[in-house]
């Protein structure tokens, strides 16, 4: 388990978790109760928001808490004196290269992040909303939590529809209720509208990084044009596991480590 002391990732992470705590009370409480409290949909609706908001939070808490692949440092500390004095960072082993802030060798695609001050296979970007990196071991993850944000921004938009046509049975006595409802009903909306668009700009970032076989880091620096194409299929295998794929909608299973024994262990 890992959690980076970041302030600006504590900020993001507090704030994200108000956000889904604050649509959960609207939801239930002015959309679902004052619409559908007569009505076994009610009931449904209440089940079927909490268990997509229970998936939600359990994916971004794996995604906030996983190890994103990170490259574990040397035993002993070494000196890479050779090294620097050479043009070339060339480990003897195909892509493996020296990251001189580590001062350790680092697998292929694998990079440094200035905020997690270390190296992380395959890594994407460093996200404040999960507080941690994007890398091979928790895009799965983070991927998840995207759709399911939004997955519950269309459930809620189609529940303040369905608010905003019926008459509310229990808001006609005060004014004050009615007023609540429509106050809450707006925050809610400008609230799904804004984390609606922004999951799913990055959503399909995403999708289209994997079928292109390239991290975030490598479409801003154009590095991975060099490697072979992949079918679509084996790409989101590397990412979500090699399970069956209506598994890879569930944060229930791990990405498989992958040990850097060949030069971690350090021959030098």
């Amino acid at each position: 388990m890992v959690f980076l002391k970041d302030p600006c990732g504590i900020a993001c992470l507090s704030f994200t978790y108000v956000a889904i705590l604050y649509a959960d009370f609207v939801v239930v409480r002015w959309i679902i109760i004052e619409t559908m409290s007569d009505s076994s949909w009610g009931s449904f609706n209440i089940v079927l928001f909490n268990v997509i908001l229970s998936l939600l939070l359990v994916s971004h808490f794996r995604a906030v808490f996983s190890d994103p692949g990170i490259v574990p440092l040397p035993r002993n500390r070494l000196d890479f004196s050779d090294i620097y004095s050479t043009q070339k960072n060339d480990c003897g082993h195909t892509g493996w290269t020296v990251c001189t802030k580590c001062e350790t060798y680092r697998p292929p695609r694998a990079y440094h992040c200035c905020i997690c001050k270390r190296c992380i296979r395959r890594m994407d970007h460093h996200c404040p909303w999960i507080n941690n990196c994007v890398g091979e071991r928790n895009q799965k993850y983070f991927m998840q939590f995207l759709l399911y944000v939004g997955l519950l921004c269309l459930y809620t938009f189609v529940l303040l529809a369905f608010s905003w046509t019926t008459e509310c049975k229990v808001c006609g006595i005060s004014i004050l209720d009615r007023q609540a409802r429509m106050m809450h009903s707006i925050i809610l909306l400008l609230e799904c509208i804004l984390f609606g668009l922004f999951v799913l700009i990055i959503l399909i970032n995403q999708v289209q990084a994997i079928f292109e076989d390239e991290t975030g880091v490598e479409q801003t620096q154009n590095m991975g044009n060099y490697r072979p194409r992949k079918p679509r299929l084996a790409l989101l295998s590397d990412v979500c596991g090699r399970q069956y794929p209506i598994l890879w909608l569930f944060p229930c299973t791990s990405v498989s480590k992958k040990f850097d024994t060949p030069l971690i262990d350090y021959h030098v």
